[in-house]
C-alpha cells in the first residue's frame, strides 16, 4: 500500500467503516473463536475467558447485526442457540491471520 492511499483519506474512511462493522474491542477474539466452528454461548464464554459475559453478549449482538455472525435458534427444550461466522465473517479471517503474523514478526522487537 503506497503513501498516496493514506494521503487520499480513503484508507482512514475505510478503517473507520471496518471499526463500525466490528464494533466492540472483543470482536477479533470472538471471530477467532468462531473460526474454529459453530459455538453455543456457554462454549464461547468458557473459551474466551478474557471477555465478561455482558461484553460477550453485546459483541455477539453487534456482530450479528452487522452480518459477521449468524445466530441460529434450534427448537429444543430448552432452546439451543448456536453462533457461527457468515460468509462475510469468514472472509475477515485472512485479516486476522495477517494481524497475528504481524504480531509474531514484531513481538521481540518492542
Amino acid at each position: 500500500m503506497g503513501e498516496e492511499s493514506f494521503e487520499s483519506g480513503k484508507v482512514c474512511g475505510n478503517i473507520c467503516e471496518v471499526l463500525e462493522i466490528l464494533g466492540a474491542k472483543w470482536a477479533f477474539v470472538v471471530i477467532a473463536e468462531l473460526a474454529k466452528g459453530p459455538r453455543r454461548f456457554n462454549q464461547l464464554r468458557r473459551n474466551v475467558t478474557v471477555v465478561k459475559t455482558q461484553s460477550l453478549t453485546d459483541t455477539l449482538r453487534h456482530l450479528e447485526k452487522t452480518g459477521i455472525v449468524r445466530r441460529e435458534v434450534f427448537p429444543t427444550v430448552p432452546v439451543t442457540v448456536e453462533y457461527s461466522l457468515t460468509v462475510r465473517g469468514e472472509d475477515f479471517l485472512s485479516v486476522l491471520t495477517e494481524m497475528s503474523a504481524w504480531v509474531v514478526r514484531w513481538r521481540s522487537r518492542a
